[in-house]
C-alpha cells in the first residue's frame, strides 16, 4: 500500500488551502496589494498609511461573505493603474452584486468606488466600505476628523483601547505620514463611524458605514443601489523619504533580566475533552501544566461526573485548578453557587480559584444596546467567597476582551480578572492572524487602568474561538478552510500553530498578564491529537498519539515559568520573534519563531557561552507529530546564526 505523503501545506497550515497572496501595484510613491476584491496594505514611500480598504457585504450574524470576483481588468501605465470588477455575493435565497473601480495615480492618490444592487431583498448587518488605519504610527498619534455636519475635529488615535466608538458621523480622517506630508482618507455615500479593533485584537482602527445606533440587521430592497467610495489624497510633502530597507540577517540582542517572570502557564479542559485529557495523561504530564481551567456550566448538565474527572486531572499532573461557572439565575445565584460547591466537596476536587459569570454576560452588546439583565456583580463575587471560602474569587468575560472592556468589573471585589481572545474574529488569513499579536499589548495595558492591583488572567486561548459571543454557535468548517469564528482552525495543528504560540506567550508576558491558559489540552483547541471531525487526514492515519509541534512550545515554556524574562532588541519582530529567559544559574533559554512563509536568518548576540537546541521545521514534522519525547531528547549544538524555515520554531539553550 501507498504510504499517505504529508503536504507542504499541510505541514505549514494544517490545510490544503493555499493563502495565496494578493497582486502589487505601483505608481508614484503609491503601493497597494489588490486580494481578491479588497485593497491591503496601502503605503506611501514605503510607509503604511491604510491597513486595507474592502467593500464588504455581511449577512445577519455579521458572517463576511467571500465575494465571487468576475470581469477582473488591471491597466497599468505611466500615469497609474486602474482595477475594475464585478463581485457576487450569495445564498440561497439572497444575491447581491457590486461594481467596483479601483484608481491610483503617480501623485499617489487613489479611489476605490463601489455600487452594490440586490437581486432581492437582501438581509444584512452591514453592507458597505471598511477602510482600517494600522496601529504604528497612528496609535496616540494626532488625526484631524471631519464630521458629515461640517465641523472640525483635532483628535488623536486612542491609546488605551476604546470600548465604544472614538469617532462618529465621519467624513474625513487626515493623518500625518511622514513630517510634511499628511493622508486625508474621504468617506462618502452614507455616515461613517470607527470602532477600536484591539478589542478582538485585530491590530487597526476601523473606520465603517452605518452607525451601530441604527437598527441591525437590516433589509436592502431588490434593485435599491448602494453607492459610496473612499478617496486617499496627499497634502503637503515630505521633508524626507525613508531609507529602503535591506535584506540581510535580522539581528537579535539579549540584554539583561527583568524583575518580570514568566507566568504560569496552563490548559484550558472543556468538559467535552475531560475523558481525551484523561487518556493522553502521560503527555500533558511531561507538558508540566501550571494551571488547569475546568469549564462548569449547568445549561449543558455538568455535575458531579465532570467534577470527579477534573480531580482525577489535577490529581495526576499536580496543577492548580481554577473553576470557571456559568451562573444561571438572576435573584438565587447565592443558592445555586452553594449547590455547585457542595458538588465539588462531594467530588474531592480541590480549587484554587473559582471564576463566575452571568448568563447575560456571555454574549457581545453593542455600544448603546441594552445589556441581557444579570445579578449585580459585586454581590455575585461575595457570593462565591461565602459558597468557597478559601479560594480566590474572580470573574470577568469567558469570551473576549471586547466584552470586559465594554462592562468593567468592580475590579476591588476580585482577586483576578479574566478573558480569553481570538485572533480569526474579523479576518482569517494569515498574515492578518499573526498581526494580531501587535494588539495584545494595548489590551493588557488598557485592562491594568481599570483593574488596578487586581490580577489580569488570560484564556481559554487558541487560534480557533473558543465561544461566539457574537452568535448562536461557530462558523461551520467542513472544508477544513482558514475561515473567521471557526473553533477547529486547522493552523492549529501545522508550524503556523506553533510559531503563532511562541508570540502569543511572549507578547503577553512582556505584557505582565499574571496567569494564562492555552485553549486546550486536547481537541480543536488542542495540541494533543484527537479525531474531532473535520479533514485531517495526516492526524488520523496515525496510529500513535500525535501532537501537534505547537505541543513541544506549550511545554518548553511551562517548563520554564517563574524564570526571570529578558530584555531583547529585535527591529524585525514582525518577522521573526524573540523570547528568552533566564534561570538562576544564568542559563539562558531562548525561542524564535518565524512568524511569515519566507525563510528567515537571524544573528543572535549577547548569549553567554555555547548554544544547544533543536528546531520545529518542515524537514522534522513527522518526527516532531508523531514521535513528541524522541524529538525533545534531540538537542544539539547550534550556531548564533540560525535559519529559519517558514513557520519554523527554534529552541536554544545556553551551555
Amino acid at each position: 500500500m501507498r504510504k499517505s505523503i504529508v503536504t507542504k501545506n499541510v505541514i505549514l497550515c494544517g490545510t490544503e488551502q493555499p493563502d495565496l497572496l494578493g497582486r502589487i501595484l505601483k505608481t508614484g510613491p503609491l503601493e497597494v496589494e489588490f486580494d481578491n476584491g479588497q485593497l491591503r496594505y496601502i503605503k506611501i514611500h514605503g510607509i503604511e498609511v491604510l491597513r486595507a480598504i474592502g467593500f464588504l457585504v455581511r449577512d445577519e450574524n455579521w458572517g463576511t461573505y467571500i465575494p465571487k470576483i468576475k470581469n477582473l481588468n488591471f491597466i497599468e501605465n505611466s500615469l497609474g493603474f486602474s482595477i475594475s470588477f464585478t463581485a457576487t455575493c450569495t445564498r440561497p435565497g439572497q444575491e447581491i452584486s457590486y461594481e467596483a473601480v479601483i484608481k491610483g495615480s503617480k501623485s499617489g492618490n487613489l479611489t476605490f468606488s463601489g455600487i452594490a444592487t440586490p437581486k432581492n431583498d437582501f438581509l444584512t448587518a452591514r453592507t458597505g466600505f471598511v477602510v482600517l488605519h494600522p496601529l504604528k504610527g497612528i496609535a496616540n498619534k494626532p488625526v484631524d476628523v471631519k464630521h458629515v455636519n461640517g465641523v472640525m475635529e483635532r483628535a488623536k488615535f486612542p491609546n488605551e483601547v476604546n470600548p465604544v466608538q472614538p469617532f462618529l458621523r465621519v467624513r474625513t480622517l487626515t493623518h500625518e505620514v511622514l513630517p510634511g506630508l499628511k493622508a486625508r482618507v474621504n468617506f462618502d455615500g452614507d455616515t461613517f463611524e470607527m470602532e477600536d479593533h484591539r478589542n478582538w485584537t485585530d491590530a487597526s482602527f476601523k473606520t465603517y458605514v452605518r452607525p451601530l445606533a441604527l437598527p441591525w440587521p437590516y433589509t436592502l430592497k431588490a434593485g435599491e443601489r448602494v453607492e459610496q467610495s473612499i478617496r486617499v489624497t496627499l497634502e503637503g510633502r515630505a521633508k524626507a523619504k525613508p531609507k529602503s530597507k535591506s535584506n540581510t540577517a535580522i539581528k537579535i540582542k539579549l540584554g539583561k533580566a527583568t524583575r518580570r517572570k514568566l507566568m504560569p502557564i496552563g490548559f484550558g479542559i472543556p468538559a467535552e475533552e475531560i475523558e481525551h485529557a484523561l487518556k493522553n495523561i502521560d503527555l500533558i504530564k511531561n507538558a508540566s501544566p501550571k494551571r488547569l481551567q475546568c469549564h462548569f456550566d449547568p445549561r449543558e448538565n455538568h455535575g458531579i461526573k465532570e467534577l470527579i474527572g477534573y480531580r482525577k486531572l489535577a490529581e495526576a499532573t499536580g496543577a492548580k485548578i481554577t473553576l470557571e461557572i456559568v451562573v444561571k439565575s438572576l435573584t438565587g445565584y447565592a443558592k445555586e453557587l452553594r449547590q455547585t460547591a457542595k458538588l465539588v466537596a462531594k467530588s474531592g476536587l480541590k480549587l484554587d480559584d473559582v471564576a463566575v459569570c452571568p448568563v447575560g454576560d456571555l454574549k457581545s452588546v453593542l455600544p448603546g444596546s441594552k445589556r441581557p439583565p444579570a445579578p449585580p456583580l459585586a454581590n455575585l463575587y461575595r457570593a462565591a467567597r461565602l459558597a468557597f471560602p478559601g479560594a480566590k474569587v474572580g470573574g470577568g468575560m469567558f469570551s473576549f476582551f471586547t466584552e470586559l472592556n465594554r462592562k468593567r468589573p468592580p475590579a476591588k471585589q476580585m482577586d483576578f480578572a479574566m478573558n480569553a481572545t481570538c485572533p480569526i474574529v474579523h479576518a482569517a488569513d494569515d498574515r492578518s492572524v499573526m498581526e494580531t499579536l501587535e494588539a495584545l499589548p494595548y489590551q493588557i495595558s488598557t485592562a491594568k487602568k481599570f483593574l488596578g492591583k487586581t490580577s489580569h488572567m488570560i484564556g481559554p486561548t487558541a487560534i480557533g474561538c473558543r465561544d461566539n459571543p457574537h452568535g448562536a454557535s461557530f462558523t461551520p468548517n467542513p472544508k477544513n478552510e482558514r475561515l473567521c469564528l471557526v473553533k477547529a482552525d486547522p493552523r492549529t495543528r501545522g508550524l503556523f500553530g506553533a510559531a503563532w504560540l511562541v508570540g502569543y506567550i511572549g507578547t503577553l508576558a512582556h505584557a505582565d498578564v499574571q496567569s494564562l491558559t492555552i485553549g486546550s489540552a486536547t481537541g480543536p483547541l488542542g495540541v494533543i491529537h484527537r479525531r474531532y471531525g473535520g479533514i485531517q487526514p495526516y492526524f488520523n492515519k496515525l496510529n500513535t498519539h500525535a501532537v501537534y509541534p505547537a505541543y513541544h512550545v506549550a511545554t518548553s515554556f511551562m517548563n520554564s515559568v517563574g524564570r526571570s524574562i529578558i530584555a531583547i532588541e529585535n527591529a524585525a519582530s514582525q518577522r521573526v520573534y524573540a523570547f528568552g529567559v533566564i534561570d538562576k544559574a544564568g542559563k539562558c533559554t531562548i525561542w524564535l519563531a518565524n512568524l511569515t512563509r519566507e525563510q528567515q536568518t537571524v544573528s543572535l548576540m549577547g548569549i553567554p557561552g555555547m548554544l544547544v537546541g533543536m528546531s520545529i521545521n518542515e524537514n522534522n514534522f513527522k518526527l516532531a507529530t508523531q514521535h513528541p519525547y524522541r524529538l525533545q531528547g534531540q538537542w544539539k549544538s547550534m550556531e548564533k546564526t540560525v535559519t529559519l524555515k517558514p513557520y519554523a520554531v527554534s529552541i536554544l539553550s545556553s551551555t
